[in-house]
């Protein structure tokens, strides 16, 4: 081999490897999907109190703020926002916290921020912002998955034959594969009536996030390390990428509305 072939050989090698362990969170395609759902489903006067904070910026165009301010140093302290790590099959409560926080923590400060009339405009924008963000990391399974593996990112996979990880794969290798834009996504998601939007809406954060943790347990059954995944798999599990996309949207909506609408 010629150094110029290896030299290539490691630059693509390691080039995989990089690309296998991205952060954790949902794909830009995932994210501003839910914010399409959610503004479907907003109240009249929430949609005008978020439309003035965000200066008419959609939820979709701020819902990757939390994701685009992972490189600036300033917001380090809320990297741990995006996901916990708690015992499958315990309860959060009873376990040790992340002293810098983690998404159920993350989302109430959210929440109660945006709910104190106190509250400056630019920490209203910022956090709502956030919000958005979270509440579509918290519907990712794997950010509700384990610590040891980081949420999968660790389980090194093939996605129709090029390295990824698990967690990657459920982040945006199965939406990117079914090549829809966020607003295609959004607009074909399940038609839905009242009462199953309101079933959908029911329950707490934490009730949500026990949900997820139960979807992360099938996750981490669905694959094993080094297996290659490709259309058996997104024909098997896709079903459940968009349902999550979904309720994440309907849940953002009423959370959006009990505290503008």
């Amino acid at each position: 081999m010629s150094k110029q072939v290896f030299f290539i050989f490691i630059l693509l090698f390691s080039f995989t490897n990089i690309a296998a362990n991205d952060n954790p969170k949902w794909g830009s395609t995932g994210h501003r999907a839910i914010g399409v759902i959610a503004e479907k489903h907003l109240t009249k006067k929430a949609k005008k109190q978020i439309n003035k904070l965000l200066q008419g910026q959609s939820l979709a165009f701020v819902s990757t703020y939390g994701d685009d301010i992972k490189s600036d140093s300033r917001y380090a302290k809320f990297y741990t926002w995006h996901y916990v790590n708690f015992p499958f099959n315990s309860k959060y409560e009873n376990s040790d916290k992340n002293p810098k926080g983690d998404i159920v923590t993350g989302i109430n400060t959210c929440i109660s921020i945006l709910k104190d009339k106190n509250t400056s405009q630019e920490d209203q924008i910022f956090y709502l912002k956030f919000l958005v963000h979270l509440i579509g990391d918290l519907h990712q399974p794997l950010h509700v998955g384990r610590g040891e593996d980081k949420g999968g990112n660790d389980i090194q996979v093939r996605w129709h034959n090029k390295g990824t990880n698990l967690h990657r794969v459920w982040d945006s290798n199965m939406i990117e594969s079914w090549n829809m834009g966020y607003t295609e996504l959004a607009k074909n998601a399940k038609k839905l009536n009242k009462p199953q939007i309101q079933s959908i809406q029911k329950g707490t954060v934490l009730d949500w996030t026990y949900e997820s943790q139960k979807l992360a347990i099938q996750v981490y059954k669905s694959a094993e390390i080094g297996e290659k995944l490709g259309y058996k798999y997104s024909y098997k599990h896709f079903g459940t990428v968009r349902s999550q996309l979904q309720k994440s949207g309907i849940r953002l909506a009423k959370i959006l509305n009990d505290i503008y609408g």
